[in-house]
């Protein structure tokens, strides 16, 4: 059947896939929403210069006599502490945007390193087989027998405190989901028509696996990923609560939720209490739209 007889609907199935996804994904309003969260916590995170009333960084610019205030008050310097101060004499409210902005680089940049990892490697084994497929999934395997978080306090341990350490953790506990998935849809796809003409074609293996296999793969590895930036805010969270993440002179929502921890049986509750908020939005808003991809992306998986 040619394009010229086909259906009005399915010719624009065809033609626009992404405008199909989008008017799919639009359905949810939960998603839309989750969304909408993202796209305005990623705007106040870019742009915390200037939205922030105080640079929480410039130790030189805190005062000690400003510290643990309540929600409301001023500051010696004139400054409102909407959200209060921190044991530090930091301002809560620019604390949170300057942590949600490693939060958020922590996530994505070890996600978007994780993915392109694990499915490079995954896309190799399922393609080349035998011994190479042997190899990189036993290894995947033995990766994920272990807790990540095991891994990754392991890894802090040998490595030290910093950002840069946090996201080489990241990555050394998320690349094995990656791979899985990459393998698996790659062994569906290796052996349908146009692989093989591929092949008949004398198309290098580089090629093979970036321009055709990895195209059709990616729609499962989206989802992970969506999902897996969560999944490292939730773990760079954890890890910097247990004083194995961020360094403190520049503190991220988990160290941040840290940091008022030994201020609560005390009634200083906002310490932990906004960051603690902020991080469970991001988590739910990436969940919201994760799920939506999902469903989207891979219908049997609807609910």
């Amino acid at each position: 059947m040619t394009d010229a007889t086909l259906p009005v609907a399915e010719l624009a199935k065809t033609e626009s896939p992404w405008k199909r996804i989008a008017a799919e994904f639009a359905e949810s309003k939960l998603a839309l929403f989750g969304l909408v969260i993202l796209v305005l916590l990623l705007v106040a995170a870019l742009l915390a210069p200037w939205l922030s009333p105080q640079d929480p960084y410039n130790l030189a610019g805190l005062d000690i006599l400003d510290a643990r205030q309540p929600p409301g008050e001023i500051s010696g310097e004139g400054i409102p502490f909407l959200l209060g101060s921190d044991g530090q004499g930091r301002d809560m409210l620019s604390a949170m945007l300057y942590g949600l902005r490693i939060s958020l680089v922590v996530g994505v940049v070890s996600v978007v390193a994780s993915l392109a990892i694990g499915a490079v490697a995954g896309m190799a084994a399922a393609y080349f087989g035998g011994k190479v497929d042997a190899l990189i999934m036993r290894i995947v395997d033995i990766q994920l027998s272990f807790p990540a978080i095991l891994v990754a306090l392991i890894l802090l341990a040998v490595l030290g405190n910093g950002m840069d350490k946090v996201i080489i953790a990241l990555i050394a506990v998320q690349w094995a989901y990656f791979a899985r998935s990459a393998h698996g849809a790659a062994l569906v796809e290796r052996n349908k028509e146009y692989v093989e003409a591929a092949r008949c074609l004398g198309l290098s293996r580089t090629r093979m696996l970036l321009r055709h296999l990895l195209p059709n793969c990616m729609p499962p590895l989206i989802v992970i990923a969506t999902i897996n930036i969560a999944r490292a805010i939730t773990l760079e969270a954890t890890l910097s609560f247990l004083g194995l993440g961020v360094p403190v002179t520049e503190p991220s929502l988990g160290m941040l939720i840290s940091n008022g921890f030994d201020y609560l049986l005390s009634g200083v509750y906002w310490i932990s209490l906004f960051p603690g908020l902020l991080l469970t939005i991001v988590i739910i808003a990436i969940n919201l739209v994760g799920d939506q991809l999902r469903d989207v992306l891979n219908p049997r998986l609807k609910r």
